[in-house]
């Protein structure tokens, strides 16, 4: 029986993303196997959990939509969660999966549980890391197994190259993906002008490009 790392647990509402507003029950993972540069997560603080703590801790909060699984970066505890999310889904429990969408082979073995999933794709330019897009790729193949949409964090630095190379792995899967533009809270005012840009760019070569901010941090909430 393994047990999970966890940051946090806690009842708020999705700040990113199509599902903006909706009631969820947060399970924060410890850890991650990147280091963006805006991330915004930095964790210093994990709890040793089993799986009935988790569950007995998320079932304290009623009335919400679904179960955010997020971190960190969740999948890097496959494992735990192969344990965890049958538990949930037998309780007829919705799973949400944030995930910075790179851990493809760990994200086969616990699809089967998961219901929504909240892919980030991570440019070199914005966030600092090595070029991830050949995992992208493999991870938006698996994942389109369930609902799935894209979120790609634009910053002051967001390379415009590259931005157009994800809008087009994009296309070549699922052209009618929902494909999120989220400028860089507090960057938001800064970024008004290339975010419209972007967002034209982007209708190019998907119909379904939105552009939405990080509302929990403009709503100052968790």
């Amino acid at each position: 029986m393994y047990k999970g790392r966890i940051s946090e647990i806690f009842k708020s509402i999705q700040g990113e993303g199509p599902y903006l507003g909706i009631s969820q029950v947060f399970v924060r993972f410890y850890g991650c196997n990147l280091d963006c540069t805006y991330c915004d997560t930095r964790q210093i603080y994990f709890k040793e959990m089993s799986v009935e703590e988790v569950k007995s801790n998320v079932y304290n909060y009623q009335d919400y939509h679904s179960i955010s699984i997020t971190g960190g970066e969740p999948l890097l505890q496959v494992d735990f969660l192969m344990e965890l999310l049958p538990q949930f889904k037998q309780d007829k429990k919705l799973i949400y999966l944030e995930t910075n969408g790179v851990l493809y082979q760990n994200l086969k073995k616990i699809i089967s549980w998961v219901d929504i999933i909240a892919m980030d794709f991570k440019l070199p330019s914005s966030c600092g890391s090595q070029n991830l897009f050949i995992q992208h790729r493999y991870f938006l193949e698996e994942a389109l197994k369930r609902e799935t949409f894209i979120k790609v964090v634009i910053t002051p630095s967001t390379n415009e190259e590259e931005l157009v190379e994800v809008f087009s792995i994009a296309r070549s899967i699922r052209p009618e993906i929902i494909f999120v533009l989220q400028p860089q809270h507090p960057y938001e005012e800064a970024l008004k002008e290339r975010i419209g840009y972007f967002s034209d760019l982007g209708r190019i070569y998907l119909p379904n490009i939105r552009v939405i901010p990080q509302m929990h941090k403009i709503l100052g909430v968790r």
